[in-house]
């Protein structure tokens, strides 16, 4: 078994979630006492976060570079950034270190390629929804149709996922807010909706739609148990 390399804290609530999805995917495939072997640097997420939205993306680059090489430097095979916004630095990231790095995008491309789905639509942060470190690798790299929410609901999704959920807080009300948006995006054509900020999943599930929603904190880390065994 290889080891899994995990930079995550941003936010931790949804490295749990890669931890817990790692171990179970290589108990369900090893069996017995079997759990992932994981190399894990957690970052401050309060200073990425303020560089974020100050558009300062090479402060936020050279943080998660360390990490890179911190998590390299334990002996980890590959690696895996936990949270979709900060696949903006991944090509800094990649330049940096001599071990490969499993991209989000590219593994829930697979999913959505294998399914047959050629139009989908993204939720994530106003980062990820806007800029083309993302869409652009579905469109161009996949052959993919992105749809994002209009302009107000781009709003609601992203302050959601700052103010509540990297906080730990589910609300009901914001919940409601996303299945709204959910929907219209279905409306407008998406075959199934990526959940491409990995904290999304602790607020709506595929228990909440009968639309296909695609969590990519557990795309990635499925693709990571793959790789590993």
């Amino acid at each position: 078994m290889k080891t899994i390399g995990l930079l995550g804290g941003m936010s931790w609530e949804s490295t749990v979630g890669y931890y817990q999805a790692i171990n179970k995917g290589i108990k369900e495939s090893l069996g017995g006492l079997h759990s992932a072997k994981i190399a894990m640097y957690s970052v401050d997420f309060d200073p990425i976060e303020k560089l974020q939205h100050s558009g300062d993306w090479e402060g936020t680059a050279k943080i998660l570079i360390d990490g890179a090489k911190n998590i390299q430097a334990a002996g980890a095979d590959v690696l895996l950034i936990c949270t979709n916004t900060m696949h903006k630095v991944a090509p800094q990231i990649e330049k940096a270190i001599d071990i490969p790095l499993l991209h989000i995008a590219d593994a829930t491309a697979e999913v959505l390629v294998e399914k047959g789905i050629k139009t989908v639509g993204l939720l994530g942060t106003a980062f990820t929804m806007e800029e083309d470190f993302y869409k652009g690798r579905l469109t161009e790299d996949h052959g993919l149709t992105v749809l994002t929410p209009n302009e107000a609901d781009r709003k609601i999704v992203h302050n959601v996922i700052y103010k509540e959920l990297c906080l730990g807080d589910s609300l009901p009300t914001s919940k409601a807010e996303y299945l709204r948006i959910i929907e219209s995006l279905a409306d407008q054509g998406a075959e199934a909706v990526i959940l491409g900020c990995t904290e999304i999943g602790m607020l709506v599930d595929q228990r909440d739609t009968e639309i296909i929603l695609l969590d990519t904190t557990y795309i990635h880390a499925k693709k990571a148990v793959e790789w590993a065994i």
